[in-house]
C-alpha cells in the first residue's frame, strides 16, 4: 500500500514537471496577432542646407612658386636711365629706332629704349635686314638681333608662313611637307618662336585689371590611348593621373588668356596656376573667380588671396585664440558642379565658396550673366583647333610635355595679340568703303589685348616675330 502511494506521488510530480516544460517550450502568440501600441511618429531630422561659415586655417598653405619668386626676383635695371642723346644730324631721321636697344650689357645705354642712342644704317652685304649702331658704345648689330629671325638663311616670308601654319593647327610634319623643309627644321623654328612668344607675353601681360577670371583644366590625349595599346578602363585611370593636363585662365569679358600651363591635376599645379594669374593682375585687383568642382582651387585661391585674422576672445580669462588664415573681404569664388551619368550631363549646381551669393550676382549682373564657366570651356575648342598636339582624332598627338608647352606658349601670344575676336569688334565712326561692289566696312577688328588696353592695334605675326623684347619694363616717361 505504501509503495503504491509513493508511485502515485512520483507520477503526479512527473506530470506537473511535463506540463511546466510544455508551457515553457510552447511557442507564444505571434507578434502580428498581438496588438502593438501606437508609437508617436517623428519626422526625420532635416539636414541644414545653409552654407557654414569658413573657420579659417591655423597655417598658411605653402606655394612653391611663391618661394621661388622670392629667391629669384624679376630682372630690374641696376641704375636709372641715362640722359637722352640729342640728334646732331641736320636732316630728320626717317627710320624709327625707338623700339631697339643696345644688346651690350656693359654699355651705359644697354637695355634702354627711345633714348636716341640707336641709329640706322643700310643693308650690309645686300642682306634683307638693316644694321643698327649704338652711339653710346659704338657697337653694331642687326635689327633682327634677339628675335627668331636672327641668323636665319631661309627667306623671312617662308619662316613667317610656316609659323603661321603652326598657329592655325597644322602639325610639324604637315608644315614640313607643305613648305618643303625638314621636320627637324620646323621643330627648331617652333622652339625659338615659343621662347620669343613667352618673353613677348611676359613683357606686355602685366598689371591687368579684370572683374572676372574663369579657370579650367583640359586633358591632352596620350598617343598610347589612341593607338589602343591600353584598355578603356586603364585609359581612364591613366588620364586621371596623366601629367598632360592643360590649365587655362581667362577673362571672360575681354577674352584675354591670362595664363596657360601643363601639368598633373594636383594641388601643387593649382597653386602654380593661381600664382601666375596673381602675378599678371594689377596690385590690389581681386576679381571674381569661377571654376569647376575641383576642390584644390579653393586652397590655391586662399593661399594667394588670404590674410591673417585675429578671432575675438570668447572668455574674459585665458589665452587669446590663435590667428586664422582667412580669405580677404573682397575675395569672391564660385564653383559650377556638373553631375555626369553614363556620359550624359544630368545636373548642374552652383556653389559659392568664398563671399556671398548676392555679391557674386552683383558682379555678374553688369554683363547680364549667371554663374558659369562657358567662356573658358569655349576656349578649349580653340585650343583643340589651333594646337595640333591636343586635337581630337588626329595623328599629331602630344608625345612630351616640352613639345606641348612650346605650342601652348605660342598659342597664348597668337590668341591675345594676333587673332581678332568676333564678339569684341568695335563700330567705326564712319563706314569705310571697300574695293569692288561690296558693302562698306562698319566694324573695327579687336583682339583680346586691345580690349584689355594692352595694345592699340592688331599685331601681325611678322610684327611679333620682329619685335625685340626689352630686358626689363621701361618707365612711362622713357
Amino acid at each position: 500500500m505504501i509503495a503504491n502511494l509513493v508511485f502515485y506521488q512520483l507520477g503526479l510530480i512527473a506530470l506537473v514537471w511535463v506540463f511546466l516544460m510544455l508551457s515553457w517550450l510552447w511557442p507564444s502568440e505571434p507578434a502580428a496577432a498581438r496588438p502593438i501600441p501606437p508609437t508617436p511618429v517623428t519626422s526625420p531630422r532635416k539636414r541644414s542646407t545653409a552654407p557654414k561659415p569658413f573657420q579659417g586655417l591655423t597655417r598658411k598653405p605653402s606655394c612653391a612658386a611663391c618661394e621661388q619668386a622670392i629667391e629669384a626676383p624679376r630682372l630690374q635695371p641696376s641704375a636709372p636711365p641715362p640722359p637722352t642723346v640729342p640728334s646732331t644730324r641736320g636732316r630728320r631721321r626717317h627710320v624709327d629706332t625707338s623700339d631697339h636697344c643696345c644688346p651690350d650689357c656693359d654699355c651705359r645705354y644697354g637695355g634702354w629704349l627711345g633714348l636716341g642712342n640707336i641709329t640706322s644704317n643700310g643693308h650690309p652685304s645686300g642682306g634683307p635686314w638693316r644694321q643698327r649702331h649704338c652711339t653710346g658704345c659704338g657697337g653694331y648689330f642687326q635689327e633682327t638681333h634677339g628675335t627668331p629671325l636672327h641668323g636665319k638663311r631661309v627667306a623671312p616670308d617662308l619662316l613667317v608662313w610656316a609659323v603661321g601654319a603652326l598657329a592655325e593647327g597644322l602639325g610639324i610634319r604637315a608644315v614640313a611637307r607643305v613648305f618643303e623643309v625638314d621636320p627637324n627644321t620646323v621643330l627648331q623654328w617652333l622652339v625659338e618662336v615659343a621662347d620669343h612668344a613667352t618673353a613677348f607675353s611676359r613683357y606686355f601681360l602685366h598689371d591687368v585689371r579684370v572683374t572676372q577670371v574663369q579657370l579650367d583644366e583640359l586633358f591632352a590625349l596620350l598617343s598610347a590611348v589612341q593607338a589602343g595599346e591600353v584598355s578603356e578602363a586603364k585609359a581612364i585611370t591613366r588620364l586621371s593621373r596623366s601629367p598632360h593636363w592643360v590649365w587655362t585662365a581667362m577673362d571672360p569679358v575681354t577674352k584675354l588668356l591670362l595664363t596657360i600651363d601643363v601639368g598633373d591635376r594636383t594641388l601643387a599645379m593649382a597653386q602654380g596656376v593661381v600664382h601666375q594669374v596673381v602675378q599678371v593682375l594689377a596690385p590690389g585687383c581681386v576679381p571674381l573667380f569661377l571654376t569647376d568642382g575641383f576642390k584644390e582651387y579653393a586652397t590655391a585661391l586662399l593661399t594667394h588671396c588670404g590674410q591673417w585674422v585675429q578671432p575675438p576672445r570668447r572668455q574674459d580669462q585665458g589665452p587669446h585664440p590663435k590667428p586664422r588664415w582667412m580669405p580677404r573681404p573682397g575675395l569672391l569664388y564660385a564653383q559650377v558642379i556638373k553631375t555626369v551619368r553614363r556620359r550624359r550631363l544630368v545636373r548642374v549646381s552652383h556653389r559659392v565658396v568664398f563671399g556671398s551669393f548676392e555679391a557674386v550676382q552683383q558682379v555678374l549682373a553688369a554683363c547680364g550673366w549667371q554663374i558659369n564657366t562657358a567662356f573658358v570651356e569655349r576656349l578649349n575648342l580653340d585650343l583643340r583647333q589651333h594646337v595640333a598636339a591636343i586635337g581630337r582624332r588626329v595623328a599629331t598627338l602630344c608625345k612630351g610635355e616640352d613639345g606641348l608647352c612650346h605650342q601652348l606658349s605660342f598659342f597664348q601670344t597668337y590668341h591675345n595679340f594676333c587673332l581678332p575676336h568676333a564678339s569684341l569688334h568695335q563700330p567705326l565712326p564712319q563706314p569705310l568703303p571697300t574695293n569692288g561692289t561690296g558693302s562698306a566696312k562698319q566694324w573695327r577688328p579687336c583682339t583680346p589685348a586691345m580690349a584689355a588696353g594692352l595694345t592699340d592695334h592688331v599685331w601681325s605675326l611678322r610684327e611679333v616675330l620682329r619685335y625685340r623684347v626689352p630686358p626689363w619694363p621701361q618707365p612711362a616717361g622713357v
